[in-house]
């Protein structure tokens, strides 16, 4: 067999289900390989950004390898946001990345760049195949690196002289990754040290959904009845009316559950991401910590260690659970859960005008527990992960290590392919929209609906509100859009612009119960 064969061989012994790309000179034994491959759809998509994106967030979604392709030399680097996106936020992904042949690597040679090198600090491993024997071996070892703990991209590169030549089909035999487990002195100690609390504060991250946790983190919140915040990332895990929640932080140096947080003598951090928000931006006080998470901790004077319990999250919950632990009620003063509601409108208190607040409380009470609303970069994340209170975890997704603009609409699709019986909703503001907006045309060619919401301000909102604040004024935040609405019509698909939230509310119930491809242009007000 030739070696792209063995190629789409090892990567369908490895589950992989899509493989999302831009073909070029260089990857077209590849594509030709794929195209009698009767378990691994080629997606060919309009830009290898999207493709990036639409891999992490099909990861995500399936706990799969997401994959993706490219050329070399532009192609290649199209793909370097999506990647580093996907490691920043703990997603696991395989890129192919063709490249020039050996015989040419050495001199300055057409579109040839070292993408391993460019490629390194973006990604958890980055290698070049230089021996066609060795390839079965390393797309193994590619796709258990991107999933184990933490997650994220992984670069194999494939030099054009090794994509036909003839090499035996000899895939590795799939062996599930190990899992690892802190010694139980350790989680008596710790279990202890929470006993001997007052005030624990508990605060929970996104490694609690990689770890499949979640029923374990709420047995354990169950018992101990302490107060509880997330990352935006984490939205989901608990509950909206669950008492002990005190929803979202990692937004700024003045969250509102900061105070909380303040009060506490001890805090016992499970599965956070210091990506998210690192801790002297909300542990000042510098309390004691109970690190809990798939790996070690980086403390500092800022996360002063207790005890470090490092393994599998959902064995380590469950190993704390079935020792007694003792109910540490307690509130913190000033009725602050009740405060950060009104902040945040939750359960209400928003406008009834067209405003992102009034669109947010409308998509959560009329969406099922399984709708993934994908929100892309700008203000509007931050409005998205205060208000909106999904249903069930892992029904968020949002861009938050490396923040990257642009990956709403292609994300939409991974995330449709990753649960193609849920509804899906993306955010998008005008700038982000208009960056990958031609991957509408891959939507409507692989047969997908979902709805697509653009904010639509003419400004980079978010940019202007930091410079008017920080300079006084807003230059180089504005500028101008086409009509969404007709551009998405010369799509195929429908496209609305409500004048008042009552409207909205209708074209939204109408696509999601005929599951119909609808773009929804919003001009925003302010709130």
């Amino acid at each position: 067999m030739k070696a792209t064969d063995v190629l789409v061989r090892c990567l369908e012994n490895e589950g992989v289900e899509y493989i999302f790309g831009v073909m070029g000179k260089e990857t077209l034994d590849l594509v030709d390989s794929l195209s009698r491959s009767k378990k691994i759809q080629f997606v060919n998509t309009r830009h290898e950004q999207g493709a990036a994106f639409m891999a992490d967030v099909y990861a995500r979604l399936s706990h799969k390898a997401g994959v993706c392709t490219s050329t070399l030399g532009p192609g290649a680097t199209n793909l370097l946001t999506g990647i580093a996106s996907a490691t920043l936020d703990f997603s696991p992904v395989v890129a192919l990345i063709g490249q020039a042949g050996f015989e040419r690597q050495h001199k300055e040679s057409h579109q040839y760049l070292d993408l391993v090198k460019i490629f390194e600090p973006a990604a958890k491993w980055s290698i070049q195949i230089k021996d066609s024997l060795t390839l079965a071996e390393i797309v193994h070892k590619a796709c258990r690196t991107a999933k184990m703990e933490k997650p994220g991209a992984v670069i194999v590169e494939l030099p054009e002289n090794l994509a036909a030549q003839e090499i035996s089909d000899d895939a590795i035999t799939i062996i599930p990754a190990p899992t690892l487990m802190t010694v139980d002195e350790e989680i008596i100690a710790a279990v202890d040290q929470i006993n001997n609390s007052q005030r624990p504060f508990i605060i929970v991250g996104n490694g609690v959904v990689r770890a499949k946790a979640v029923t374990e983190v709420n047995a354990f919140i169950d018992c101990l009845q302490a107060p509880v915040t997330h990352s935006m990332k984490a939205k989901g895990i608990l509950p909206k009316d669950n008492p002990f929640n005190y929803f979202t932080f990692g937004f700024s140096e003045k969250d509102e559950v900061l105070p909380g947080i303040e009060k506490a003598d001890l805090l016992i951090v499970i599965g956070y991401d210091f990506v998210e928000r690192l801790p002297k931006e909300w542990n000042k006080k510098k309390v004691p910590v109970i690190h809990v998470n798939a790996i070690s901790a980086e403390p500092d004077e800022y996360y002063p260690l207790k005890s470090e319990l490092v393994g599998d999250v959902k064995r380590v919950m469950q190993a704390m659970i079935d020792l007694k632990i003792v109910p540490k009620p307690w509130e913190p003063s000033g009725n602050l859960r009740e405060k950060i509601k009104q902040s945040y409108h939750i359960d209400g208190g928003g406008k009834s005008s067209l405003s992102i607040t009034s669109i947010l409380q409308a998509i959560e009470k009329r969406t099922c527990e399984n709708t993934i609303v994908l929100s892309d970069v700008g203000s509007h994340k931050i409005s998205i992960a205060k208000t909106y209170q999904p249903k069930k975890p892992n029904k968020v997704i949002i861009s938050n290590g490396l923040a990257s603009m642009g990956i709403a609409i292609p994300g939409a699709i991974g995330a449709m392919l990753a649960c193609s019986a849920d509804p899906v909703i993306c955010i998008t503001g005008d700038g982000g929209a208009l960056m990958n907006f031609a991957e509408i045309e891959t939507a409507v060619r692989l047969g997908l609906a979902f709805v697509i919401i653009v904010l639509n301000d003419s400004k980079l909102k978010l940019e202007e509100q930091m410079m008017t604040q920080k300079l006084g004024n807003d230059y180089g935040t504005a500028f101008g859009n086409p009509d969404f609405v007709q551009l998405a019509e010369s799509f195929g698909i429908r496209g609305e612009r409500p004048a008042s939230i009552n409207e909205f509310e209708d074209i939204l119930d109408k696509a999601l119960t005929k599951n119909e491809f609808t773009l929804i242009e919003i001009k925003l007000v302010n709130e």
